[in-house]
């Protein structure tokens, strides 16, 4: 195991985030309104890359992607192709488990507007780095949007030029490992069409088949 940190449930090296998690925690105290740790299994075949928690989902439950419309598409298709136990994901203690997989953020933290800052992007790199260190040679990493895409090269040390995202690309890393690209499953992006349904299970043939080489 790499002795880089993977995860600081009190982190508060970006003061805007921290401010603004404390904000939150008052207004609703039920929430977890605190870093969200990645969450399933501890040697994922597929390494799934998010921007950072939704207000009301992730911020809320504490597990990534659950609680929210972003959620909906991502905890659907895992199961659809063998990654999840069940369709959907409402709570942490719904009983719900990943298999082989593991679903991150770039940002661990709720941002305002849910929108990251470059700082806070690049502070927060540290955690993805090591995840991203610890991964089994063989592995699948799939970055949900630009941000998380860009994340990703930049805590693999690689130039941002030779990695362009675009939805479904795909690119060999070292040590037979693999970064494939996917539209974020947020309501904006589903709602408009960007990424249907067909598409982003598109993304996933494209995964089986890489884990399957």
């Amino acid at each position: 195991m790499t002795q880089l940190t993977h995860f600081d449930p009190d982190c508060r090296s970006c003061p805007r985030l921290a401010d603004f998690l404390a904000e939150i925690r008052q207004e609703h105290p039920t929430y977890h309104a605190r870093p969200v740790e990645p969450f399933g299994d501890s040697a994922p075949r597929l390494l799934i890359v998010g921007l950072a928690p939704g207000m009301h989902g992730a911020n809320a439950t504490g597990r990534p992607f659950t609680g929210d419309y972003a959620g909906i598409l991502l905890y659907e298709t895992l199961h659809r192709f063998g990654f999840s136990s069940q369709p959907v994901s409402t709570a942490r203690d719904d009983g719900l488990a990943l298999n082989g997989c593991c679903i991150t953020n770039a940002v661990k933290c709720l941002p305002p507007q849910n929108k990251p800052i470059g700082s806070e992007v690049n502070e927060c790199n540290r955690y993805l780095r090591a995840e991203l260190a610890d991964l089994d040679d063989g592995t699948v990493i799939l970055a949900l949007g630009s941000v998380a895409h860009r994340a990703v090269v930049r805590a693999l040390e690689l130039k941002m030029k030779d990695y362009p995202f675009g939805h479904c690309q795909k690119y060999a890393l070292d040590r037979r490992r693999w970064l494939i690209d996917s539209y974020h499953c947020s309501r904006y992006n589903t709602q408009t069409r960007r990424l249907t349904e067909e598409m982003f299970h598109d993304v996933f043939r494209e995964i089986k088949k890489l884990l399957a080489a």
